[in-house]
């Protein structure tokens, strides 16, 4: 199963939703398309499994941050953000935007639970402390600075107007600012 997933995710984050087939899908996982089929269901199920992982924000709890300062907490969450991207690959941006297929109910679902956890555990990192008020305006800002971070991912490696370090910094200042306008 996991086979399958992966070539999946390697499949889709080459291609588009639409220029991928399961026939293909089977064929670089070294199973029948049947077993695609056994394991996900549909193209579509398939699909949001890839979402699914690609988009998982990992713990953040598994660092030790008690004694960072605010700016070394950021910089942290924006360093996870940028590991994860990388591990995933330049086409990162292309699945996590849908390839187009945002208008569909599921992937929306699977995107906005994928931004709704990661701008939680980017306030846990960050240690936000405010009131439910400025949480939901800080959670509501920090979904947003996800969609500039994924149109800067997509800025270094599609126009490669922009490098690494570049895309870094911009993100922990945007990051410290919306934390900022939030509290």
């Amino acid at each position: 199963m996991q086979q399958i997933l992966d070539s999946a995710v390697r499949l889709f984050t080459e291609r588009a939703y639409a220029d991928v087939s399961t026939t293909e899908v089977a064929e670089a996982s070294g199973v029948t398309r049947g077993l695609v089929y056994h394991y996900f269901g549909t193209k579509h199920d398939l699909y949001l499994e890839v979402l699914r992982k690609i988009t998982f924000v990992p713990p953040m709890e598994t660092l030790s941050v008690r004694a960072w300062s605010r700016e070394e907490r950021i910089a942290a969450a924006v360093d996870l953000f940028m590991e994860t991207v990388e591990r995933i690959g330049p086409s990162w941006a292309l699945v996590t935007m849908s390839g187009g297929m945002t208008s569909d109910p599921e992937v929306r679902r699977v995107l906005d639970e994928a931004d709704d956890l990661a701008a939680e555990r980017v306030l846990h990192l960050v240690g936000f402390e405010g009131s439910e008020k400025q949480r939901e305006v800080a959670m509501a800002g920090v979904r947003a600075f996800g969609g500039m971070a994924k149109a800067l991912v997509r800025e270094m490696h599609e126009r490669q107007s922009l490098d690494l370090e570049q895309v870094r910094a911009l993100l922990i200042r945007n990051l410290t600012a919306t934390l900022d306008a939030s509290s």
